[in-house]
């Protein structure tokens, strides 16, 4: 069975929805995702579908085309902080492929 490597693009939804996951777990203390973190999480995964750099982007913080609504940033901003250094407790491999990039 060959193994299919991921692209640049799910690689980045999947450490998204690991950081939101566990912002929401953690910081606000809700077992399932609240509507908040749902919508951040759906409107990521958007914004990654429509990234124009497609497989060759690089990190959002360093793009130069900013395509979060400034409020949306700032929330991701927030959950990126808390997460972040939590992730190599909870998610360690994500945590250093997410470093390597």
């Amino acid at each position: 069975m060959e193994k299919r490597k991921k692209s640049r693009i799910e690689q980045e939804k999947r450490t998204v929805e690991i950081m939101i996951r566990l912002y929401c777990r953690k910081k606000e203390k809700n077992v399932t995702l609240c509507p908040e973190c749902e919508e951040l999480l759906r409107y990521a995964h958007a914004r990654l579908d429509r990234c124009p750099f497609g497989e060759t982007k690089s990190s959002c913080k360093q793009c130069t085309v900013h395509c979060y609504k400034p409020i949306m940033r700032e929330r991701m901003r927030q959950v990126m902080r808390f997460s972040g250094p939590r992730m190599l407790i909870y998610a360690p491999l994500e945590a250093i492929r997410h470093l390597l990039r």
